[in-house]
């Protein structure tokens, strides 16, 4: 009679959860970039990764190329195999808003936001923009001007 080993499991992860990993970018906001890409992204995804240019990374990788060799190419390689292109969707995690440029955008591992006070700061002078705007329609619909336009536009009716 043969005993059976029980399965205690492997050390590595299974396919599934690797897969699912690489689909979340290895949950540091890690995409391949297929809009600016010359190759396959790779250098775009990275370079989009640490918010630098994308010609300094594609020049680190020619440099790296021309001293290692075949080496640049075999990463490059494996960076393509394991870095999933970049989604169009994000979680609400994975973004934050950029002030300057006035949009979301991804998350950066390195780039830290303004600290609390300036944020604050920012948001108030948005704040009295605003308000001198509400303030400049508040006295224009209750200004003598505002009647007659309204009373011209009837007419015209």
């Amino acid at each position: 009679m043969r005993r059976r080993r029980k399965d205690r499991g492997s050390s590595f992860p299974s396919k599934g959860k690797i897969t699912q990993r690489r689909r979340k970018g290895w949950d540091m906001n890690l995409y391949r970039n297929t809009e600016s890409k010359k190759i396959a992204g790779v250098c775009a995804g990275l370079a989009d990764h640490f918010d630098v240019a994308h010609w300094v990374v594609r020049l680190i990788f020619v440099a790296g190329f021309l001293f290692t060799g075949s080496l640049a190419i075999f990463a490059y390689g494996a960076a393509w195999c394991l870095m999933a292109p970049k989604r169009e969707e994000y979680s609400e995690e994975a973004v934050e808003y950029d002030e300057h440029r006035k949009e979301y955008k991804p998350r950066s591992m390195f780039r830290y936001s303004e600290n609390a006070s300036a944020r604050i700061k920012a948001a108030q002078e948005r704040l009295r923009g605003s308000m001198s705007r509400i303030e400049d329609m508040e006295s224009y619909v209750t200004s003598r001007q505002y009647k007659l336009n309204k009373e011209f536009s009837k007419l015209a009716d």
